[in-house]
Formats: structure tokens, sequence, C-alpha cells
């Protein structure tokens, strides 16, 4: 087994499963599972939860929301399996659903089991088992924003994704309802941004440039490679947010994330892939690679980098707030103030040098 393998660890003890109770449940749901079961949980995420459930050599994911999460909220288990169900036809990146499970008094949540893509994820840094060099790492690069442009070709219009989505507007309806979130979001140290709220309601294209399947939350710690041959996207996770909508604003949010080499150092600060290493796009040449391929015109993509940078400003200070009210005492969330308000910087300079 390579060892770049992406690997579960110990299940932390918050969020600890009753094992017993979800074998039940899986043996009635899934054929051939034999064995005495074993637990463990993949790092990372800080939303819903991810585990290994093991029988032998089968190996299952189980996902569930985090602790304390109500139900129908942003950790909607059901609805994430059930969009994954109706792509997988359509994308073949999308991990089988194996089972779901509504009935609360197994785990206390709803949850959705699938099968294990077996394979390589890329956080911080590029693993150097992986024996990438810099030709290599941009055709992985290459590779990423073909499999985006990819999953914005499928039918959108077939009748088990059509109902996804809300139809057209989903640009406007994306402006206003980040910007009342960011309302919401405030605290005695935010910096308000009217004027950046003023001027993406001014800037926004006036229809979408299609309608069609986007991930919302598209990054390289959400595909999943072959770990023997790197250069292969062998899966893509993480569905939570997926809809119809527009497909540059879909580019926008994942380009949020996207921390070059010639960065400054907060920004670098921030990096959760290893989008700086010698042979990565820079966020402009993914901006141009993708109009090249998809045939959509990218010229003044700054709306859209805007937007994706305002969104990740209203998600980091959410979470601050949260911070602020005593909801959390995670002590890595005591900076997230600082860092919205540098996120504001950067919207800032893209408006100040934006032609719109």
């Amino acid at each position: 087994m390579s060892t770049a393998v992406d690997q579960p660890r110990a299940v932390r003890e918050e969020d600890a499963l009753d094992l017993q109770r979800v074998d039940n449940f899986l043996r009635q749901h899934i054929a051939g599972l034999e064995g005495t079961p074993t637990l463990a949980q993949f790092p990372g995420g800080a939303s819903n939860l991810t585990y290994l459930i093991s029988y032998g050599e089968r190996e299952l994911v189980l996902r569930r929301p985090p602790p304390g999460a109500k139900a129908k909220s942003a950790h909607d288990m059901l609805r994430e399996a059930q969009v994954m169900a109706a792509l997988k036809p359509h994308y073949s990146y999308v991990p089988a659903i194996l089972a779901t499970c509504d009935d609360n008094s197994v785990i206390g949540h709803d949850f959705y089991v699938m099968e294990r893509l077996r394979g390589s994820i890329l956080r911080r840094d590029l693993p150097t088992e992986l024996g990438l060099d810099v030709e290599g790492v941009r055709k992985l690069c290459q590779g990423f924003v073909d499999r985006l442009i990819e999953l914005h070709r499928v039918d959108a219009t077939s009748p088990e994704l059509q109902h996804l989505g809300k139809g057209d507007g989903y640009i406007a309806r994306q402006v206003a309802g980040w910007s009342d979130r960011w309302q919401k979001a405030a605290t005695d140290d935010t910096d308000a941004c009217t004027d950046v709220v003023a001027w993406l309601m001014a800037k926004q294209p006036l229809q979408d440039n299609a309608s069609c399947v986007i991930h919302n939350d598209y990054r390289f710690d959400n595909v999943v490679l072959d770990p023997e041959h790197p250069l292969n996207i062998i899966g893509v996770l993480d569905w939570e947010m997926a809809t119809i909508g527009d497909p540059l604003m879909d580019l926008g949010g994942s380009l949020a994330y996207w921390v070059q080499a010639d960065d400054d150092a907060t920004f670098q600060s921030f990096r959760r892939q290893p989008t700086h290493v010698a042979g990565m796009l820079t966020r402009r040449e993914v901006i141009d690679y993708y109009g090249e391929h998809s045939g959509l015109h990218v010229e003044n993509f700054d709306f859209y980098e805007a937007f994706g940078l305002f969104r990740l400003m209203v998600i980091i200070q959410q979470i601050y707030r949260r911070y602020v009210l005593g909801q959390t005492s995670n002590p890595q969330f005591a900076g997230f103030g600082q860092a919205a308000r540098y996120m504001a910087g950067r919207c800032r300079r893209i408006i100040a040098g934006s032609s719109l």
C-alpha cells in the first residue's frame, strides 16, 4: 500500500459512535458484511465528520453532522446523499452511496454510508511519495480544472438533477444571501465593508452565465488521487453545498482558497492546499485555462473572484462571532476576526484594480 494513501486515525472522544448500533443498521442494509467491524476517523473537515468502518478488507465511509448540529441545518446528510446518488450516473467521480439513515436512535443524527475511494488527498503540502516534478504538478493542476469543467458540462436538465436548484437568478440570490449573512455575523470589531457589499451589488452580472451542476467547495482536499498514478483523479468528495448554479461562481469560490507562490505571508498562512508549489497554475492561469477549455467568457472575472473572497470572509466571520459569543472555545478561532479584515483588504484590492 502506498504511504500516500489518505489514512484515518483513532476516533476523537467527542466524536465517538456506538459501533454496535451502526453495525446492526449496516447489516440490515448492505449485503455481504462479515466479521467484527473496526472504526476510525479521517482528520480534517471543519464541518461534517467522516469515519472509516472496516469489515476486514471491506471498507465503508460514514458521514454525519458534528455534535450539536440541528436537523435541516447546513449539515443535511440526506440531501448530500441524494445529490450524490442523482449525480453518480452522470459524473463517475462521485462515490457510490450504499445506505442512508434517518433514524436518530442509531447515532443521534441522520447519516449516510458510501464506498471508500482509497487514494491520496492533497492537504497543505504535496507528498514527496507522489514523485511529481514541475511538469507533473502542472498536469495535475490542469486535470483538477478539467474535472470541474466536466462537472459543469453535466446535463442539469435531466429529471433526477433539475430539482437540485432554484432556477435562474443564482448570482442575485447569492449576493443578497451572503450580504445578509455578513450583516448578521458582525461583531463590535468588524469592518462593516459597506463599500465591498455595495460594489458586489452594483457589479453583479444581470443574468447567470449558465445553469449547471456546481460543487460549491471544489478544492484539492476534496478530490482523491490514484496514489500509484497521481495525475488521475479518481473521486470528488464533499457534495454538501452542491446545487444548480452559475459555473463562474463555482470557479470564483475555488479561487478564494488558491494561495500562490508570490502571495504575501498572511495569505500564505491561510493555505490549506499545495497551490504554491512549482508547476501549479496561478489564479490568473486557472481562470484563462478554464475559459479556454470551457468556452465561457472569463475576461471580466473580477466580480467572481471578489465574491469568492467575500463569501469566504463571511464564513470566517461567522466562526469568529461564535467564538466571541462563547459558543466555541477553540483558541484557533481567536484570530478569525483579524483574518476576516484581511480578506476584506483582498476584496478591495481586486475592486481597486477592476475595470468593471
